[in-house]
C-alpha cells in the first residue's frame, strides 16, 4: 500500500490522498440500503484530466482496482469500493468550463452538481432539465447511471442531453466523443455507449450537455384517486393530450402521507377525500405564457375529473414547489422510517397498475410492507421494501424484477446496477446480451481494473507480470 499511496501523492499532491484508516467514512459507501461500507486502500482526488490519466496508468501497472465516485448519492452501490482498490473522487473537478449560449450547451467537469449548474444557468434563461431527485448529485454520476427523474416524461433522461464526453481509458489514454452538435452518423456512437456504463469502461472527465430554454411559468396539479388502477387509466390520456406535462408522478397514500408529514406540508385536502384516496397523481405543466398555462390547467382538470379523480387541486406556487421537493426526498423519508431496500424497476407505463398489483401480492407472500411512488409517465416505479429478514427480502426483490420482466420491463429504470442489483441482472438478463457486454468490457478494460464486480462478473484472471 505504501508504494501506491506514494505514487498517488506524487500525482495529485500530499493533501489529496487518504489511505487506510484515514479514509473518510463518506467514501466507503453510497446511499444503497443493502451495501455495507467498504474501506478502500486509498482515495485519490485528482484536479485535472492529466492527473486522472496518470492515476489510471499507475493502477494498470500495479493491477489495482479503481472505482469512480461523484457525490455518492446513488442507490445501487455504484461507487462502492473494494478493500484492495482505490477510489478516484471527483470533488476537485467541479468547474463549469463554459456556458455556450449560441449553441445552447454547457461544458462541465464531472464533479459539478446539478444545483451548481442550475444556479449558473438561471441568469441566461436556460436550464439543464434532467432532474433525478437529488440536486447534490454530480453530472459525472448522472452520466454513469444515465439518470432520469421526474422530468423524463417530457425531457428524457441523461443520454438525451449529453452531446459529448471526455473520458480516460483504463490505460490512461484520453478520448473525446461527440461534440457541440445534435446528430452525427460518423461511426459507432461511443458517447451513448459510455452513458450508463457506471464507470466500468472509462472515467468521465468532462461532459458537454444540451440546454433548454427555462420556462417562465409552471403549475402543479394534484389529483387524488380511489384506486391505483384509476391513476394508471388516467395517464395515457394525459400523456396524449398535447399538454406536454413536465412531471407525471404517482404516489400511494402511505408515501404521500409520509412525505407531507416529514416536510410539514399542508395541502388543504379534505379529510373525506384523504380517507377515500389510495393513490395520487401529481402533474406539473410549464409555459412561457401565463394565459396559455391557465387554459392548459383548466383542460387538465377536466380530463382528470372525466377519468375519475375524487377532486382536482391546483396548488399555490409555494405549495407546488414544496410538494415536488418532498417527493424528491421520498427515499430519505422511507429510509428514516426503516425501509430495508429501495427497488427501482421499469415497465411500460400502461402496465404500472398490473405491476403494482403483482408487487402487492408478492409482498404479502413474504410478509413485507411495500410502499411506492414513481414516474408514472415513463413507467419507472420505486418501491420501498420493509422486510428485515434478508432471505425473504431478497426473494421478494427477485420476484419483483421477474414480474417487471414479464411485463416487458427491466431491472432498473434509472438507479443502475452497481453491486447491489448485479446478481439479479446476471440471472434475469438475456445471456446473449450479457456475453456481448462482457466483450465490450474486455475491449475497453482488458485488465479488468475499472469497477470490477460492478454490473457484470468479477474481473477475469489477470496476467502474471512478475
Amino acid at each position: 500500500m505504501t508504494d501506491i499511496v506514494e505514487r498517488l501523492e506524487g500525482i495529485v499532491g500530499h493533501g489529496h490522498v487518504w489511505a487506510g484508516g484515514d479514509v473518510p467514512e463518506d467514501y466507503t459507501h453510497d446511499e444503497a440500503l443493502t451495501a455495507p461500507p467498504v474501506r478502500p486502500l486509498a482515495v485519490a482526488v485528482p484536479g485535472s484530466t492529466a492527473e486522472v490519466s496518470a492515476i489510471l496508468r499507475v493502477c494498470s501497472e500495479l493491477l489495482v482496482p479503481v472505482v469512480a465516485r461523484g457525490s455518492g448519492t446513488g442507490l445501487s452501490g455504484g461507487c462502492l469500493p473494494r478493500p484492495d482498490g482505490i477510489v478516484i473522487a471527483f470533488d476537485r473537478m467541479d468547474q463549469i468550463l463554459e456556458i455556450d449560449t449560441a449553441n445552447h450547451v454547457a461544458v462541465v467537469q464531472p464533479g459539478v452538481s446539478l444545483a451548481q449548474l442550475d444556479e449558473a444557468l438561471a441568469p441566461y434563461g436556460l436550464v439543464y432539465p434532467v432532474s433525478p431527485g437529488e440536486n447534490s448529485a454530480s453530472l459525472g454520476g448522472n452520466v454513469g447511471t444515465n439518470a432520469g427523474g421526474m422530468r423524463a416524461v417530457r425531457y428524457g433522461v441523461t443520454r438525451h442531453h449529453v452531446l459529448g464526453l471526455e473520458v480516460v481509458l483504463p490505460g490512461g489514454e484520453v478520448l473525446r466523443t461527440g461534440g457541440r452538435f445534435a446528430k452525427s452518423s460518423t461511426g459507432y456512437d461511443l458517447t451513448q455507449l459510455l452513458i450508463g456504463s457506471e464507470g466500468t469502461l472509462a472515467l468521465v472527465t468532462e461532459v458537454t450537455v444540451k440546454l433548454d430554454p427555462r420556462p417562465a411559468h409552471s403549475a402543479t396539479v394534484l389529483a387524488p384517486f380511489a384506486t391505483l388502477a384509476e391513476v394508471g387509466a388516467a395517464v395515457p390520456p394525459v400523456a396524449g393530450s398535447g399538454l406536454g406535462p413536465v412531471i407525471l408522478e404517482y404516489l400511494d397514500a402511505v408515501t404521500m402521507g409520509g412525505i407531507t408529514q416529514s416536510a410539514g406540508i399542508e395541502l388543504g385536502i379534505d379529510a373525506d377525500i384523504r380517507e377515500r384516496a389510495l393513490a395520487y397523481l401529481v402533474v406539473v405543466l410549464e409555459s412561457d405564457h401565463l394565459e396559455r398555462l391557465d387554459e392548459d390547467v383548466q383542460r387538465l382538470g377536466e380530463l382528470l375529473e372525466e377519468r375519475g379523480a375524487l377532486d382536482v387541486f391546483v396548488l399555490p406556487p409555494h405549495a407546488g414547489v414544496e410538494l415536488i421537493h418532498a417527493r424528491e426526498r421520498a427515499f430519505f423519508v422511507a429510509k428514516a422510517a426503516g425501509a430495508d431496500d429501495i427497488v427501482d424497476a421499469v415497465v411500460p407505463r400502461a402496465s404500472i397498475p398490473e405491476f403494482l398489483e403483482v408487487v402487492a401480492a408478492l409482498a404479502q407472500q413474504q410478509g413485507a410492507l411495500v410502499t411506492g411512488c414513481g414516474h408514472v409517465g415513463d413507467g419507472n416505479v420505486h418501491v420501498s421494501v420493509f422486510q428485515p429478514d434478508r432471505v425473504r427480502r431478497k426473494q421478494l426483490v427477485h420476484d419483483i424484477f421477474v414480474a417487471a420482466g414479464k411485463l416487458g420491463g427491466a431491472v432498473s429504470g434509472e438507479h443502475g446496477i452497481g453491486t447491489e442489483k448485479r446478481s439479479y441482472f446476471l440471472e434475469l438478463e438475456d445471456p446473449v446480451k450479457l456475453a456481448l457486454m462482457r466483450r465490450i468490457k474486455a475491449a475497453f478494460d482488458p485488465l479488468g481494473i475499472l469497477a470490477p464486480e460492478h454490473v457484470l462478473d468479477a474481473a477475469p484472471e489477470r496476467p502474471d507480470r512478475s
